[in-house]
């Protein structure tokens, strides 16, 4: 379950994968499987070789990319790895906002 975000913050997200862009959204989280974590960064792209390419740089595996059918594909960063990707990417607004140290 996400929460929150604002519809603006989303739409700004497929608006930029629409543009070609990796684009990521950062929320507040609730998944069983990841009881310890609370939040999660969405890395999208329109094409999965855009994204896979992208995510090798930081050690992704191409199978973890969830593949949607309307488009929005994603890897779900969560943990050390949300953190390092964030910094690398020079998100420091994203860290600060969800106090993610």
């Amino acid at each position: 379950m996400a929460f929150g975000i604002k519809r603006t913050e989303l739409l700004k997200w497929k608006h930029d994968i629409d543009e070609g862009r990796i684009a990521f959204l950062t929320h507040y989280w609730v998944d069983d499987r990841f009881s310890q974590m609370r939040t999660v960064t969405k890395a999208g792209a329109l094409s999965i070789d855009q994204l896979h390419q992208w995510g090798k740089q930081y050690g992704l595996k191409k199978e973890w990319i969830h593949i949607r059918e309307d488009g929005y594909s994603h890897y779900d960063l969560i943990g050390p790895t949300q953190l390092e990707i964030l910094k690398a990417e020079g998100l420091d607004d994203h860290i600060r906002r969800f106090n993610l140290k």
